[in-house]
């Protein structure tokens, strides 16, 4: 459908180009998301394992990656739902990292952040429609039903032929 082709792309665009800004500045969000990391990480540090990488330069990095990565594949139409759903656990601690207007003391600032954060409440949006998006074509859900209805009936007709001929 057009809308697809057209939809995608520019829900994608904000998170590649967010995912470029943050590896051109990356110690700027790393900083950025540190406090949020720390409060995440500290009571469950011992039990991570060493691969696990809890340094914020690197986590935005990771992050840039999925975003620029999943961007492109949810602009190219390739794997959309799942490039929908990174997308989507990207972008919830992207927003309370740099978002955090109930933080802010100053007006002006406090109503910028809330702005942007709203705005990335209503990506967050686009992009869990997108993971639901089937294409026009009936979800995994409803084809199992199906398959289940079609099998059942099937069987019992396999057993009512059966039981007539013994």
């Amino acid at each position: 459908m057009l809308i697809r082709r057209l939809a995608r792309p520019m829900l994608a665009s904000i998170f590649i180009m967010g995912g470029i800004g943050a590896l051109k500045d990356t110690p700027n969000h790393a900083k950025g998301a540190a406090p949020l990391l720390e409060k995440a990480t500290d009571p469950v540090r011992d039990a991570l394992p060493e691969q696990v990488p809890t340094d914020p330069e690197t986590l935005v990095r990771i992050d840039a990656g999925v975003k620029i990565g999943a961007g492109a594949l949810l602009a190219l139409g390739k794997f959309p739902r799942l490039a929908s759903l990174l997308l989507a656990g990207s972008i919830i601690p992207t927003t309370l990292a740099a978002h955090r207007f109930w933080e802010e003391k100053d007006p002006q600032v406090r109503s910028e952040q809330q702005i942007h954060f709203l705005k990335n409440l209503g990506l967050l949006g686009g992009v869990l429609l997108a993971a639901v998006d089937t294409g026009g074509k009936p979800s995994v859900g409803y084809r199992a039903r199906k398959s289940a209805r079609i099998a059942k009936k099937t069987a019992k007709k396999t057993g009512a032929k059966n039981a007539k001929k013994k």
